[in-house]
């Protein structure tokens, strides 16, 4: 959990205009865009700075898992950006974290009689339909929920890479295989994004599993701390394991890296989710490859990783 910083304060801080275009919230650069940095690391191990992964985008500044987010976190020089998908009442992939969407949109006022607003009950037409930026700050009122092919397009047109979180898939049957469908009419399955461009997770091992069996090329990571005893069965369909912050120590980072993945290179450990200087040096000593947060400029700035 993190503490939203004022939009204000927040775009003030990093250097940043927040306007209201064409009823979509957008972010001006005051200064030249840096160009995303590309991932540092060739292999699994061997590197201090772990990769700094921006959580639902520059989710600290921006409302979460929007295009606003994604941009954000491009102009402030981030090459990967987290998300999370689940399906609509008429089978479209929208890109939104909670199961319901009373958090992050209008839903309430917009259907008062359709509680608990449930993504899986609203047509994509309705979501798309819904201010996802309001709740945030005024700055982005008329922000949308993208769908997955939209926010594909962005992160493509942004040059960046995707961490993509299954969500929920128990509430989804047959999620993966429609997922892995946009990805690959979206142009991502080909040989240079499934290389290093693109890494698919979820919570579920069943869900991550089925994605491996479906396409064996492609990285996965299972959210979550599954017992030392038991990571050699996740190295049978996974490359990474992808634990909560709290939940971890150096011991159990080497245990991770002490075993071949389902690509036959060592597995490796992104973290979540970390926003603070101290966390992100402390899992940083623990040897982790990647932390995943909301505040990337913070902890970049902590590690001096990319």
């Amino acid at each position: 959990m993190y503490v939203r910083p004022a939009a204000a304060a927040a775009a003030a801080f990093l250097g940043f205009t927040l306007t209201v275009l064409g009823g979509t919230a957008s972010c001006a650069a005051s200064g030249p865009v840096p160009a995303p940095r590309a991932d540092p690391r060739p292999g699994p191990a061997g590197f201090s700075n772990p990769v700094v992964y921006a959580h639902r985008g520059a989710s600290a500044y921006a409302p979460e898992n929007t295009l606003a987010a994604i941009d954000l976190a491009m102009r402030l020089g981030f090459a990967w950006v987290e998300n999370d998908v689940q399906r609509t009442r008429d089978g479209v992939l929208v890109v939104v974290h909670d199961d319901t969407l009373a958090r992050t949109t209008d839903v309430e006022q917009r259907y008062p009689d359709r509680r608990p607003w449930r993504v899986k009950d609203f047509t994509a037409a309705e979501i798309a339909g819904l201010d996802a930026g309001s709740w945030f700050s005024e700055g982005f009122a008329g922000a949308r929920v993208p769908t997955l092919r939209q926010y594909l397009a962005r992160v493509q047109r942004n040059q960046q890479r995707l961490l993509l979180e299954i969500k929920k898939p128990e509430l989804y049957p047959g999620i993966e295989r429609e997922t892995l469908k946009v990805l690959d009419e979206a142009g991502w399955l080909d040989e240079r994004h499934v290389s290093g461009r693109l890494v698919v997770q979820s919570f579920s091992a069943d869900s991550v599993r089925t994605v491996h069996d479906l396409r064996p090329d492609l990285v996965t990571a299972f959210l979550g701390t599954p017992a030392a005893a038991d990571l050699p069965k996740y190295a049978r369909f996974t490359d990474r394991i992808n634990p909560w912050h709290t939940t971890i120590s150096a011991g159990y980072v080497a245990a991770v890296h002490s075993l071949l993945g389902a690509h036959g290179k060592a597995m490796e450990v992104d973290t979540w989710i970390v926003d603070d200087p101290a966390t992100a040096r402390k899992v940083r000593d623990m040897g982790v490859d990647g932390i995943i947060t909301n505040a990337p400029d913070v902890v970049r700035k902590a590690i001096g990783g990319y």
